[in-house]
């Protein structure tokens, strides 16, 4: 059985809404589901992105395995009634799980548990019928919980496209957060934690515990993409895009807070690497431009929208973070402690325009090729307010292109490499005269090297490694350069906003003024050391 689903986690503010929405009309369905999760005690069924349970469904218990499908949206789904809570493996004979079972080299135990209230009820929409489910109550690992309040929206039948018009409905009436992680994967990082604590001596469990809660909330950087050298421009496209939305995904759910320690302060770097994820994508779709069918104009502009809010919060963090206890370091008397108007990251993380817009790129990963009614980019944050107020639908429907009408699939190898190296000759071109550009000039080659980086991270399986490699930390130090440039550049502008009131910004804008000076001729130096660098592409 495959399981297609969306889960959207349910803020406080909206819980209560939502109960009485699914109760209306008077169709839901109430049961207590209380579950068991198995692995061994090295997790060889979560390292292989599976889970087996036994549920306690009402008065039956069910057994149930769970594997990754071929993209997020999907998994495979194998369900058996069992008559008491004992595990049977033999009921896997013939399936998937089979071979994923049979290679577990110790004895499968309870690792962690759910205790859930469940209100279920199906929909019917145009394109096919929807299950809602709205889970509440808590995962258990030792002594340890985390709460679960998430609304799961399953295919029964018809289109995929089903569950993302039904999700849109109800984020945008009770602002839902889109989570791309499931229970299991919740249960088992808790049950890690767990027994990291348990398998402590009694003094250091309190330094192991804060450890151990610190890594649950890390953020998710970027990771590997490995492309088919011989496969076409569209399946690669296809692979990056994953990639890309899961970093952003991730990054999102911490930005807003979601499971969270107290005490463990994350909103910068989770928005930063969200910001990142987004700029991959960007960057993807100009590698790929005229090589694979890119997202409606629409999506792109939104993710421009997306990334420039967040780029303000970033801002701001660099500037009261790094820059301003470097001033005072260098002497500066400490300037008021609000800069500027402070940006709630947690409330445009987990924003309808955000989530929409994210929600929208998941439905065009999944194959769901449609155009969303969202309005046209309009400049500064008034777009991201418009977006939240666009048309109910976020998705309609497009006619399908037959197979005969295709063209014949691009190889990729090649066609990435020589767009490179295009790249590559355009940064180089603005980078041996980086003194004498205007900040606006300078920031557009930062730009151009950071797509360049970007880009050839995301075709890098297809490239030459040693070349790429040597290539890659010298555009990297370069690139550097030109942050710590640009990061400089932000601040000298919000001080300059500050001098007639505060004097003392006068003190750290002559201070950015040598060290931007310094930084210019360590990066002609880097320019350099670029342009020497052995060519990749060819």
């Amino acid at each position: 059985m495959l399981e297609q689903e969306i889960k959207l986690h349910v803020p406080p503010a909206s819980r209560r809404a939502v109960l009485a929405a699914m109760d209306t009309p008077a169709r839901a369905e109430r049961i207590r589901l209380r579950a068991m999760y198995f692995d061994t005690p090295d997790r060889q069924l979560a390292r292989q992105r599976a889970a087996i349970r036994l549920r306690l469904e009402g008065r039956r218990w069910i057994q149930t395995f769970k594997m990754a499908g071929q993209d997020a949206l999907s998994r495979i789904e194998l369900n058996h009634a069992r008559p008491r809570a004992e595990l049977d493996l033999s009921v896997y004979a013939g399936t998937p799980a089979e071979a994923v079972l049979a290679g577990l080299e110790d004895t499968l135990a309870v690792r962690y548990e759910t205790d859930v209230r469940r209100v279920l009820r199906q929909v019917r929409l145009r394109t096919g019928v929807v299950e809602l489910a709205y889970d509440t109550g808590h995962i258990r690992a030792g002594d340890l919980e985390l709460p679960l309040y998430e609304l799961e929206i399953e295919r029964v039948s018809g289109r995929v496209e089903a569950i993302f018009t039904c999700a849109d409905r109800w984020l945008r009436a009770h602002s839902l957060v889109l989570d791309v992680r499931s229970k299991a994967e919740r249960g088992d990082a808790l049950a890690g934690i767990a027994q990291a604590i348990a398998e402590a001596s009694p003094d250091r469990q309190p330094g192991v515990r804060q450890d151990a809660l610190s890594r649950f909330a890390r953020p998710r950087n970027q990771r590997a993409v490995t492309l088919d050298k011989h496969g076409d421009a569209s399946d690669a496209l296809d692979a990056v895009t994953v990639e890309c939305l899961d970093q952003i995904a991730r990054n999102a759910v911490l930005a807003t807070g979601l499971d969270v320690p107290a005490g463990h302060a994350c909103e910068t770097e989770a928005v930063h690497q969200l910001r990142v994820g987004i700029r991959r994508l960007r960057s993807a779709w100009r590698l790929f431009d005229g090589l694979a069918d890119l997202p409606e104009g629409s999506l792109q502009d939104g993710a421009r929208e997306q990334f420039g809010a967040f780029g303000v919060a970033r801002d701001q963090d660099v500037l009261a973070g790094t820059v301003l206890p470097q001033l005072t370091e260098a002497g500066m008397p400490p300037l008021p402690q609000a800069v500027s108007e402070a940006i709630d990251v947690s409330e445009l993380a987990g924003g309808v325009a955000f989530q929409r817009w994210l929600l929208s790129m998941s439905a065009w990963s999944a194959g769901v090729r449609a155009v969303p009614k969202l309005p046209p980019a309009i400049s500064g944050s008034s777009a991201i307010r418009a977006s939240a107020n666009a048309p109910q639908s976020v998705l309609a429907a497009v006619p399908e292109v037959s197979e005969e009408a295709s063209e014949k699939p691009v190889k990729i190898a090649v066609s990435l490499a020589k767009r490179l190296h295009k790249w590559h000759k355009r940064v180089l071109a603005d980078a041996r005269r980086i003194a004498d550009l205007e900040d606006e000039q300078r920031h557009e080659l930062r730009k151009r090297a950071k797509r360049l980086r970007y880009g050839i991270s995301l075709s890098e399986s297809v490239l030459p490694g040693k070349r790429v490699k040597a290539y890659r930390k010298r555009l990297a130090e370069f690139q550097d350069v030109l942050g710590e440039v640009n990061d400089l550049v932000v601040a000298r502008d919000s001080l300059s906003a500050l001098r007639d009131a505060h004097p003392q910004a006068w003190f750290g804008m002559g201070w950015i003024t040598l060290r931007l000076e310094s930084l210019l001729r360590d990066a002609q130096g880097k320019a350099k050391t670029l342009a020497a660098a052995k060519p990749f592409w060819k």
